[in-house]
């Protein structure tokens, strides 16, 4: 199943506010994305206990998908960053997520990152949590052929939960596919997994976040639907999240609708549950995991802050 959605904004009044606007007008995904400004916006601790289940409570009555982007400035290659992880992956179980995405750090080489990132996609599966890797305008497609090809070959850890955040407008930014963000896509290997989209747009100069249909895709959409196509293509099933709170809000809705006429999506389908725990990929045991369960070693399921960072 496809859902779309939008996300938070440091600029909003306060942290539900786009998460209201969601519920209200029908959305059926959202995106938490803490981003704590000096002036401005929110992290995990402006959301106590009671605020995080009525947050949950709302998204199971409105059938909104929920995911979380895990800060910007948490980098797996710096150990100080362990902990911001864990807050948003805890954070993301007592929301009821079923996703948390992360960027691709890549200035160490791809074989550091791999190893940096193996306790966190450990503790996703554990969370019962996809786990997404976002590009950035510094990544070609081909460094994400290579990130998923090392983390297919990885033997010490499932990552079938493991998958590619395509941000469109990144793509678009990209040097090597600039203002050609369908480019980006057609080189992308076909076996490499995209679970999460972030959908914004801009005119190849700068990362601007303009909704939907207000950048070069509000005179020729045909790049949206080569978008969507080739998605079908891949048989993509998770979120599109509409990165940005603009002023009117409606431009969100207009956005969505547009979307769905595109993806045929208009005929009432009944959604699946969206809670945390069930992925779109069935998760298989690694061998070894599958021994230390025949040696009764993996019956106790430990709390994801016991394995991180040293599991």
């Amino acid at each position: 199943m496809i859902y779309i959605g939008n996300q938070t904004s440091c600029w909003a009044a306060t942290p539900r506010e786009p998460f209201d606007y969601a519920a209200a007008k029908g959305f059926d995904a959202f995106d938490w994305f803490p981003d704590k400004k000096p002036d401005a916006g929110w992290d995990e601790s402006d959301l106590d206990e009671s605020q995080r289940r009525s947050i949950r409570a709302a998204a199971l009555e409105h059938g909104i998908r929920l995911s979380v982007h895990a800060r910007w400035q948490a980098n797996p290659l710096q150990p100080e960053s362990y902990p911001v992880f864990l807050a948003d992956l805890e954070m993301a179980q007592a929301l009821g997520a079923v996703l948390l995405n992360i960027h691709l750090c890549h200035e160490a080489g791809l074989a550091a990152y791999v190893e940096a990132i193996t306790p966190l996609v450990r503790s996703a599966a554990q969370a019962g949590l996809q786990l997404s890797i976002e590009n950035t305008p510094e990544h070609a497609p081909e460094l994400f052929n290579d990130l998923f090809a090392r983390l297919r070959a990885l033997d010490s850890v499932c990552t079938q939960h493991v998958g590619m955040c395509l941000d469109l407008g990144h793509a678009n930014l990209c040097a090597a596919t600039r203002n050609d963000y369908l480019a980006f896509l057609d080189r992308l290997d076909p076996q490499l997994p995209i679970s999460h989209l972030h959908l914004h747009e801009n005119w190849g100069e700068a990362d601007s976040h303009l909704p939907l249909f207000t950048g070069p895709a509000g005179g020729d959409d045909s790049g949206i639907r080569g978008l969507l196509e080739r998605l079908r293509q891949r048989h993509f099933a998770g979120s599109l999240i509409l990165e940005q709170w603009p002023q009117p809000p409606t431009l969100l809705d207009q956005a969505r609708d547009r979307l769905r006429r595109l993806l045929n999506l208009d005929g009432g389908q009944v959604r699946p549950s969206v809670m945390a725990g069930q992925f779109t990929r069935r998760i298989t045991m690694t061998t070894q995991e599958k021994k230390e369960s025949r040696a009764g070693k993996s019956a106790r399921r430990e709390p994801v802050s016991d394995r991180w960072p040293g599991a």
